[in-house]
């Protein structure tokens, strides 16, 4: 479903990632880890370059409309799937039909009694839970999302999680948090410098193993 052969990338002039080899099958759930620097972001977007269709993107910055209400900035990952017309329409009157299917989505990111409160009215982390709703009412095939949970605590790290899981078939994450990484994901691949220095089943790994990429 995925694959990169010797890509590098750069941000200013500087090498960013080094001859990144990797293949992701369908169905895989996987995990970027390594410190701040190491390369995880930028392979997010590296992936998302090169497989933008059908591909839902939680981006590390939210990429919401503070002046907007939770549900349209959820309802946004869907825009192209209908006509300008429908889309003007429902920013003044949104459609019940897709309030319901939003609200459904919220309610199982607890944030369903914000549905119409305005972005940026909410904390940092129910802002990172919306960008996580917007990804999965568009739907796709994959999902691609840098740092989704970092704004959250741990309980609620896990049911984010969790729907992320259960809502795409192939799913790559970056992810800071070890822990989570081994338990949600089954394939683990450790970065550090821009350089791909782990590939390995989540259920070969201990926490211990992956503690020297940071």
């Amino acid at each position: 479903m995925i694959l990169l052969q010797s890509e590098t990338a750069s941000y200013q002039g500087v090498k960013t990632l080094h001859d990144i080899d990797l293949q992701v099958s369908e169905g895989e759930k996987l995990a970027l880890v390594g410190q701040s620097g190491s390369g995880k972001s930028t392979l997010i977007k590296l992936i998302y370059e090169h497989y933008p269709v059908n591909t839902a993107l939680v981006p590390q910055d939210y990429g919401l409309v503070n002046n907007l209400s939770v549900y349209h900035n959820v309802y946004i990952g869907c825009l192209e799937k209908h006509s300008t017309f429908y889309n003007l329409v429902n920013l003044v009157r949104p459609r019940p039909e897709q309030v319901e299917i939003v609200r459904t989505i919220l309610t199982g990111l607890q944030l369903e009694e914000y549905l119409f409160r305005p972005v940026g009215r909410l904390s940092g982390g129910q802002k990172q839970r919306v960008a996580v709703a917007r990804s999965l009412f568009q739907k796709g095939h994959l999902l691609l999302a840098d740092e989704p949970v970092s704004s959250v605590d741990e309980q609620q790290s896990r049911v984010v999680l969790k729907q992320m899981l259960n809502g795409f078939s192939t799913v790559v994450l970056a992810l800071h948090d070890i822990q989570l990484a081994l338990a949600f994901c089954d394939r683990i691949i450790g970065l550090e410098k821009g350089r791909i220095v782990l590939d390995s089943p989540a259920e070969a790994l201990t926490a211990k193993d992956l503690l020297s990429l940071y």
